[in-house]
């Protein structure tokens, strides 16, 4: 909940420009980036990968505009980015955030692949 490059991608250079298509963009935000970083069973739907998956409308997926919340320890501030059209985020096989919700499951985990490593 806090980075608008992906909604961007889907929203202004898939449906708006026709530039890539879903499917290669998907591509570019999984695979590719699972394979950059060196992370074995991320980035396909795959038996014995992790299930981590976002639901998404592609017609009505968006990146909203940015607000400041101030929620941080000490009263510091943050900056903080959603978007409109994404139903769930699902980690690890358990839906994480529902309608822009956190549902309190944590099935999440750091990631180190051998170039995060080094």
């Amino acid at each position: 909940m806090g980075s608008s490059l992906q909604t961007h991608l889907l929203s202004y250079w898939v449906r708006n420009k026709q530039q890539f298509t879903l499917e290669e963009a998907v591509r570019m935000l999984t695979f590719d980036n699972a394979s950059a970083w060196e992370l074995p069973d991320r980035g396909l739907l795959r038996t014995g990968y992790a299930a981590d998956l976002v639901v998404f409308d592609e017609e009505r997926i968006k990146p909203r505009l940015p607000t400041i919340e101030q929620d941080l320890p000490g009263g510091a501030r943050r900056l903080v980015q959603k978007a409109d059209g994404i139903a769930a985020t699902i980690v690890n096989g358990a839906v994480a955030i529902e309608n822009g919700h956190a549902t309190g499951n944590f099935p999440g985990q750091v990631l180190k692949g051998r170039l995060a490593a080094s």
